[in-house]
């Protein structure tokens, strides 16, 4: 029996970056005789079994062999007999295909460690097409990785078209693609996800109300960059940047702006409504992704109100006080911020504008601290209703907001 450490700590470590998780293949053993050495099985498809000091995953080296449409249809070999290279060469990209023995010495059948040096994302194997989850991989990793110049290989991006076309991503179950949208969206680079998925035909496939946005025109003088598929893509890293590895506001950040996919032609390129006529699209996508609750309800906020932040020192008290009332931030606090950065991260995802200040964030952020200063318990008289005590309440915080808003304009102006 040995073991080898594999994926994603080898290649992390030969990266140069921090080493997260460690996961081992062992090779010449049976999962009795790893049970017999205290491992526990945890594996539902095929035999994992964790340590018994470190917990630290430890797979028998398999096979694969496809019976069906889908990522479920395989069936594992996991007997002694199966080599080191024979596992390796079941993964996706060479760059996780390369394995590490106890003296630290490299396996790398498949030339992964060369990839990494020149920087591409590169298939092992034919048998990458079995798997339809690997291309929203390889659009991930592209995500990832994207900003240290890698790139996908050509010919790896040739069989991920062939894949779409044979209809292999129309079995994707949607709790799969979530799951990987989510990470990408955790990604430094986000928009490389939705740019890999286009460039081979799946983003219709999978975010159909994404990819309807590439080639709608904008006004230019508001949006430089024009088609809003590339502002939608910048508005996304500018989020990574803003709030890095915050799924939720890089979420926002992606369904922002679906309604413009629906304005009318002979509107275009204005885009006048396109804030309610959004919500539909993107209550569509989060269903059909299975989407978390959360995430829907502050993706829906920031559609309908995004541009009321970017107006924000134009607006009257009353109406400041109603866009928190509807962000619901008196009990949801923490949404004023997440709704704020995915309202930079709209106003900073235009070209040559990446880097303008947002005066409208910190001015919001300072109303709303006033307007939370006012207490129920402060207000309570003696006879006072439920309703009128919420009535006081609210003129209480209006009265706070005034106070505070020509202090703030002021301030944000002397910036």
């Amino acid at each position: 029996m040995k073991t080898y450490l594999v994926g994603g700590a080898v290649r992390d470590r030969l990266l140069g970056l921090p080493v997260k998780d460690r996961d081992y293949v062992v090779v010449g053993a049976t999962p009795q005789a790893l049970r017999d050495r205290g491992f526990r099985a945890v594996g539902k498809d095929f035999p994992v079994f964790l340590h018994p000091q470190t917990h630290e995953e430890y797979a028998l080296a398999r096979t694969e062999r496809k019976t069906g449409r889908g990522y479920h249809a395989f069936e594992f070999d996991t007997a002694p007999h199966v080599t080191l290279e024979e596992d390796l060469r079941r993964r996706d990209l060479t760059i996780n295909a390369i394995a590490e023995d106890d003296d630290g010495a490299l396996v790398d059948p498949f030339h992964g460690a060369a990839d990494l040096q020149d920087k591409i994302l590169r298939h092992v194997s034919p048998a990458f097409a079995e798997d339809p989850v690997r291309v929203l991989r390889v659009a991930r990793f592209a995500a990832r990785y994207a900003s240290r110049g890698f790139r996908i290989a050509d010919e790896t991006l040739e069989l991920m078209r062939h894949m779409v076309a044979d209809g292999e991503v129309d079995h994707l179950v949607p709790e799969r693609v979530w799951a990987e949208l989510r990470k990408a969206l955790a990604e430094p680079t986000p928009s490389a996800f939705v740019t890999s998925l286009r460039a081979c035909g799946a983003l219709a496939r999978v975010l159909p109300q994404v990819d309807a946005l590439y080639g709608v025109p904008q006004r230019a003088e508001f949006h430089p960059e024009i088609d809003t598929g590339v502002h939608t893509g910048m508005v996304l890293d500018a989020a990574a940047t803003l709030a890095p590895g915050d799924a939720l506001i890089g979420w926002c950040a992606l369904t922002h702006d679906l309604g413009k996919a629906l304005t009318p032609a002979d509107e275009l390129p204005a885009h006048r409504g396109h804030e309610e006529r959004g919500v539909e699209p993107l209550r569509a996508l989060a269903a059909q992704l299975k989407v978390p609750t959360e995430f829907t309800a502050l993706a829906e906020l920031v559609c309908r109100l995004h541009l009321l932040a970017h107006r924000a020192l134009e607006l009257r008290p009353g109406t400041v006080l109603e866009l928190f009332e509807k962000l619901d931030a008196f009990r949801k606090p923490d949404r004023v911020r997440q709704f704020l950065l995915a309202c930079e991260a709209d106003k900073r995802g235009r070209l040559g504008r990446e880097h303008e200040p947002y005066p409208s964030a910190a001015y919001l952020a300072r109303l709303f601290d006033a307007a939370r200063e006012p207490k129920a318990a402060a207000l309570a008289a003696p006879g006072l209703s439920g309703i009128e005590l919420g009535a006081a309440l609210r003129r209480a915080r209006l009265a706070a907001i005034t106070a505070a808003r020509g202090t703030a304009q002021s301030d944000d102006g002397a910036d």
